[in-house]
Parts: structure tokens; sequence; C-alpha cells
């Protein structure tokens, strides 16, 4: 777990290896951190599922065809601890991000603080925040999918976890697919523990080959829960329309 009990979450997100994590984002498309939640954490953010004044949307997956569990959308402000995480984070992966777009020469290009790149957002009409909770139990699974909710898109976002793997649930295995071009596609099949992070590819990632650098397409999705309960914390960094 983290280093000390009494270290915030932004020095937890800032002592992570950034280095290795941008490392691996190129090479994968994701990165699996170091615990950053403490186990109290994570329950408590777990917990606020059930409190609808949280909340500004509620979104039964299997309505929609997107798989079987739920999820909501917080609304603002963000609980403190999750307004924390997601500012601190990034900071930190928005020079990836800008990096990922200049090695595929795409001209976008993300601002250093997250309060700039959301005054960006709410310009262009995405104006509804994006993190959320999302609750699967036995036989819940989520299909493979992108998080795109306008014209506006940040290229990385996280998933935390909040569950105790083989002790809160089994199966419910995080899944990442790598669509390669003129190739088949590849799948990254994760297992993170209780307060782990999984930062990975929203849409996209850039991959080196021997002459260049070349777009891959991203998506990610849960594999079914087998038994219990499963927990997690969506950080998008865009907002949403």
């Amino acid at each position: 777990m983290p280093k000390t009990a009494n270290q915030s979450i932004a020095d937890r997100v800032h002592d992570l290896d950034w280095d290795a994590i941008t490392d691996s984002l190129f090479s994968h498309g994701f990165a699996l951190t170091a615990p950053v939640l403490s186990g109290a954490q994570c329950r408590n953010i777990a917990k606020m599922f059930n409190n609808d004044d949280l909340f500004r949307k509620t979104v039964n997956m299997a309505q929609h065809r997107f798989g079987s569990g739920v999820y909501k959308y917080f609304k603002y402000p963000l609980p403190e601890n999750i307004s924390e995480l997601r500012t601190a984070a990034y900071e930190y992966l928005a020079p990836i991000a800008n990096a990922f777009n200049e090695a595929l020469n795409r001209p976008e290009r993300f601002p250093s603080k997250h309060e700039q790149f959301l005054k960006l957002c709410h310009k262009a009409g995405q104006t509804r925040p994006t993190p959320l909770v999302l609750h699967y139990e036995e036989g819940d699974f989520n299909c493979l999918h992108q998080d795109l909710y306008g014209e506006l898109a940040f290229p990385l976002q996280i998933t935390a976890f909040l569950s105790e793997r083989e002790t809160n649930y089994t199966g419910g295995e995080f899944l990442l697919q790598e669509q390669m071009p003129r190739a088949q596609s590849r799948v990254h099949v994760l297992k993170p523990e209780q307060g782990q992070l999984v930062i990975f590819a929203t849409t996209y990632r850039a991959e080196r080959t021997t002459r260049a650098f070349r777009k891959v397409n991203m998506k990610h999705g849960v594999a079914t829960v087998e038994s219990g309960k499963r927990d997690t914390l969506g950080i998008i960094f865009h907002d949403a329309k």
C-alpha cells in the first residue's frame, strides 16, 4: 500500500515511476501503477455508490447492451479524493498525451493544468463531469469500448481498483484490446490489486516502428465476474456534452 498513511493522494501520484509509466504507455498502451489509494479510501469511494446525491446519472449497462452492471457519473463538485486524483494525475499525463500526438503528427496539444483543459471542454459545450463508479456483481461484464463524450477527448484515462481480488470477487479481469494495423488484434488481461491504478489509452497510442510511429487503436472492457462484487473508479479527464 502507499508508503505512509499521511501522504496525500497527490503526493502518491508524484511518487509514481513516471519514466516507467511513459515507457509502458508507448510500448503497450497501458501502465499498472503501485497502489495509490489506501484500503480505507477504496472502501469509502465504493460506499459512495449508494449515495445518489453525489451523482448526476445512473446507467444500467444491460439496458443499452453495453454489458451487465451499473455505473454512476459523479456531479460537480466532485468528492475531494476524486478531484485530487484527477487533477494530480493530469499534470503528469498531459506531457505523455502531447508526446503521443507529436509522434503521430497530430496537431492537438493539451495544456499543462487540468483546469485549463476543462475550460476548453466547457467552451466546446462539454460541461458534465465524467468520473464514475462502476459496480459489478456475479455474471456482470463490460463490452470492449472507448469513452468518448464529445469533440474533445483526452487520450489517456485511469481505472482505480476499489475491491480486493479473490476476497471481494473472482473473475472480472480488466481487458485491453490493441487493434493492430493490418494485423490481428491483441488483448491484455490484467488483474490489479486494491488501490492500484491502470493508466491506459482512451482511443489510441503511438507505437514505434523501424521507420517512425504508427497509430494503434485501443478499446477496454471487463471480463465476466465469476463471484462476489467488484467496484472500480473511472477517471476520465474530458467532460461530456
